[in-house]
């Protein structure tokens, strides 16, 4: 008797994990990030008045510069102070949400966590060990959404990355659309990193899932072939008692 194909589990326990980081990377907002100095003169800001209010020794009038530190998500965007608990966060608006390639990537992403979800509930049905075998139909038709999913997580992460620098611009050439970060220079955040990693463990725990399969080679028992074959092959001590006999018995 073998347990559980090692393939299986490896299916199984990868899909959940890629869904749970996929996951995080869609709600975080860190797909990229970027820094710009702000001068301290000029039209007055919330972020501005907030330094000053947390009494970190900014003078009135001073040409001191602040260190901001911005991030984007698919959902939300974020501006922080750098060496400061100041942070402010907003729903992405402006041409930023605009941009038909973040809708795209927003589209893609909900639609991979649909698939993948639907395909690790199906293979738990699949691979369950409350019977003989599992079914296999059921658990590899799980595994192909899984797949899907992984793909389809990957396109969004692969879309967002090639147009990272320009997404949001209403003339490219001119950098990112926002007057008060003049030199905003952007690149990927921590984010794109989770959701690579876990677009690629739903890819390969969904393959496992797919290929993990055989079909049980339950031979006519020699010595009483009139027996029917049960699904386990366990009819026969002639047959169970070989050890290159193809056959395995799933257990919890």
């Amino acid at each position: 008797m073998m347990h559980t194909p090692a393939s299986m589990v490896m299916g199984i326990v990868f899909a959940p994990l890629g869904l749970v980081l996929v996951f995080t990377a869609a709600i975080t907002p860190q797909w990229r990030e970027g820094q710009a100095r702000l001068g301290m003169t000029g039209p007055g800001s919330l972020l501005r008045s907030g330094v000053r209010g947390q009494g970190m020794g900014v003078r009135s009038g001073s040409v001191e510069a602040l260190l901001l530190l911005r991030s984007d998500g698919l959902w939300e965007s974020c501006l922080q102070v750098e060496h400061s608990e100041l942070k402010q966060c907003w729903p992405v608006a402006g041409p930023y949400q605009r941009d038909p390639r973040v809708r795209l990537a927003q589209g893609l992403v909900l639609t991979s966590l649909f698939l993948c979800g639907t395909g690790i509930v199906l293979a738990c049905i699949g691979v369950r060990c409350w019977t003989d075998l599992p079914l296999r139909g059921v658990a590899a038709t799980g595994g192909l959404l899984v797949v899907m999913a992984g793909l389809l997580s990957l396109t969004a992460l692969g879309v967002y990355t090639h147009n990272l620098g320009r997404l949001g611009m209403v003339d490219p050439s001119q950098g990112i659309n926002n007057h008060r970060f003049p030199h905003l220079t952007l690149r990927p955040a921590g984010s794109l990193y989770f959701g690579w990693l876990g677009s690629c463990l739903q890819v390969l725990g969904g393959s496992a899932l797919l290929f993990s399969f055989k079909q049980p080679k339950c031979p006519t028992c020699p010595s009483c072939p009139e027996l029917p074959d049960c699904p386990a092959c366990r009819s026969c001590p002639e047959i169970t008692n070989k050890p290159d006999t193809d056959v395995y018995e799933v257990t919890c």
